[in-house]
């Protein structure tokens, strides 16, 4: 009996081997979108999550109309990390101003256009006959930062997670969980189960069966969603003297790696130690591929991106342009109607005055007639 070829090792076994040779030499690219209302500790959380100043680094903004004189900016902030000679290059996304007047309708609108526009710029590129040097900036995770109000979640912050959750991987996250006792923290988290009433979606850690560690992991993960997060690029003494990353308190010390204070390993464990891979992996296979193929059924190959209708944005630019029109036009209609009148008013005058011109004309010509005669009546004499 010939044996098992599987007797006959061939090398097949070695390929991850060659994988994580290629996948080092040429790094990664990651992308982190923030997003919520300012003052939430945005920048801390990236600079401690990072373990460096990322806002330090080369960065540009796009500044977009939201309603009137009010702004939302996306600010992009490049950099590259390394570790272990495997280069990452970061781009972190930022929004300062959104959320932070007092009437914030459709103050989604400008980060929703920002990642639309990012799948419409990298599908381009593909069409384009080279295509090795391509941009890419689509989001692979966007935290949405919640303001820790001890109630329960904002309409604003449910819409914008409704939009998101359908073109990014969303990871909501309660920013600044050092203000609320753990107490309140664990209400507010289980208020958090609109979340899921709503249907808006969330990235979830995949769940591998074959590896029950791994499994476990996720599990803890997804049962931690949304994380409570506490920011601090400070070093400060606990009161066993360990130096730690955390806030200085009168009762103590808020560690943001401790986990009985925070969930902020547990949030960057899945950013960047376990689940990074599945973020950038589901991003290309799920996102983009669902934004690309409507956008293939909905128009012919390598045709503009159509205006979006639909956008509210649009509609409440066209209505205001309709009302500016209209009003416009009574303006002019006004204006015309007096000018129109005034004419009418001159003509009239000009009218009378040419009517008493003429009145005297012929009384002159009479004064002159008897003028004629009298002269000829002494001629005869």
């Amino acid at each position: 009996m010939a044996p098992s070829i599987e007797s006959y090792p061939i090398g097949i076994a070695n390929l991850p081997n060659q994988l994580h040779k290629i996948v080092a030499k040429r790094g990664a690219s990651f992308t982190i979108m923030l997003a919520g209302e300012s003052g939430l500790g945005k920048t801390t959380f990236c600079n401690t999550l990072f373990s460096t100043t990322i806002k330090g680094y080369q960065n540009h903004r796009k500044r977009f109309q939201k309603q009137l004189d009010k702004t939302v900016e996306i600010e992009i902030t490049k950099a590259e990390l390394e570790e272990k000679f495997f280069k990452v290059a970061l781009t972190v996304i930022d929004t300062p101003g959104f959320g932070d007047y007092v009437n914030n309708k459709d103050s989604w609108q400008p980060i929703i256009e920002f990642l639309d526009d990012q799948h419409e710029s990298y599908m381009r590129q593909e069409q384009q006959p080279r295509r090795k040097d391509k941009i890419d900036l689509r989001v692979h995770a966007c935290l949405y930062f919640i303001r820790p109000s001890g109630q329960s979640i904002k309409t604003l912050d449910i819409e914008i997670m409704t939009r998101l959750g359908s073109r990014v991987n969303l990871i909501p996250v309660i920013a600044k969980a050092d203000t609320l006792s753990p107490a309140d923290l664990l209400k507010f988290k289980q208020r958090a189960y609109v979340i899921e009433a709503q249907g808006i979606k969330i990235f979830v850690p995949p769940v591998e069966e074959d590896d029950a560690a791994a499994a476990d992991h996720a599990r803890a993960l997804t049962a931690a969603l949304p994380f409570a997060i506490i920011g601090s690029d400070q070093d400060v003494q606990a009161p066993d003297g360990r130096i730690v990353k955390g806030r200085q308190y009168l009762w103590g010390v808020a560690e943001v790696e401790n986990e009985e204070h925070c969930d902020f390993k547990k949030l960057r464990s899945l950013l960047i130690r376990t689940h990074m891979l599945d973020l950038i992996q589901t991003t290309e296979d799920v996102h983009y591929e669902s934004y690309r193929s409507n956008q293939m059924e909905t128009r012919k190959f390598g045709e503009a991106k159509p205006r979006r209708l639909d956008n509210p944005k649009f509609k409440d630019d066209e209505e205001a342009l309709r009302r500016r029109f209209t009003d416009q036009v009574k303006v002019e209609e006004t204006r015309f109607r007096t000018w129109e009148q005034q004419l009418i008013s001159e003509r009239d005058r000009l009218n009378k005055d040419l009517e008493q011109t003429h009145q005297s004309i012929k009384q002159l010509e009479a004064e002159l007639e008897q003028l004629a005669g009298s002269n000829r009546s002494y001629n005869k004499r």
